[in-house]
């Protein structure tokens, strides 16, 4: 089981990820929970996390999200093509690796 949170400004388009994700999941039988949440719940919801995506728009908080979880979680911005893109498969693919 992974906890993958996304982290954006208001949720929209992060939405339409996530459930490219959740749809990319369980076509490959990973159990996952993936949840978007806008910046401002941050400090909240980051301790149900296992992993932090961070939409292009709000990469600027990597500093200040390893700052709140104090580098527990690890943090990555989505690449620009892959959110542009709605690349479930290759976000879902990019949270496994980065649990490891």
């Amino acid at each position: 089981m992974i906890n993958i949170m996304l982290v954006c400004n208001a949720g929209m388009s992060t939405s339409m990820l996530m459930n490219k994700m959740i749809e990319a999941a369980k076509q490959q039988g990973i159990e996952a929970a993936i949840w978007a949440i806008p910046d401002a719940k941050l400090n909240e919801e980051w301790k149900k996390a296992d992993v932090i995506l961070l939409g292009p728009q709000v990469s600027y908080l990597q500093a200040r999200v390893d700052t709140i979880t104090g580098g527990s979680v690890p943090v990555k911005p989505i690449p620009m093509l892959d959110y542009g893109r709605m690349n479930g498969p290759g976000v879902l693919a990019m949270a496994m690796e980065m649990k490891k």
